[in-house]
């Protein structure tokens, strides 16, 4: 069985990790989508759990995915689960420059490939980070999410 892996903080789930996960469900038989507690990013908008549960929520209609926490490094989480791939999702080359440093270090110390999925040209401008400022600000975010998210983000007020 072909596992791979989709890590992120997912915080919160946009549209665009949407999109990424169920085109490399597509090319595997099982997508871990690995939702890290990351502590480098302070002011999270939403808990570990609640992402894990909004994520279980989108993907409950797409059977070869799975959503999983975890914590430490992405490629003990790989062999942990007997993932052989990690997918990473690019919106443009600042994106690839960062990505490509961390694909050669996964590979390096964990013999983990990695494999890009450009994103959508109608959601490559979207990011956590520009949905958490929108939210901040009482902006409508309900086309960068989706509804379950945006209804958990209308909830929080």
């Amino acid at each position: 069985m072909k596992t791979f892996i989709y890590p992120g903080s997912f915080d919160p789930p946009t549209c665009g990790h949407a999109d990424i996960a169920r085109r490399a469900a597509a090319l595997c038989d099982k997508l871990i989508v690995a939702v890290l507690g990351n502590v480098n990013k302070p002011g999270a908008m939403f808990t570990v759990s609640e992402r894990v549960k909004m994520l279980e929520e989108v993907f409950r209609n797409t059977p070869n995915i799975e959503v999983k926490h975890f914590d430490g490094l992405l490629v003990d989480a790989c062999h942990a689960w007997g993932a052989t791939c990690i997918v990473r999702g690019v919106r443009g080359m600042d994106d690839m420059a960062n990505e490509m440093q961390l694909a050669a270090i996964n590979r390096r110390i964990g013999d983990v490939q990695t494999i890009f999925l450009p994103a959508d040209e109608t959601l490559m401008y979207v990011s956590s980070s520009v949905v958490r400022e929108l939210a901040h600000y009482k902006s409508d975010v309900s086309s960068f999410v989706p509804k379950v998210v945006a209804d958990a983000i209308d909830s929080k007020g």
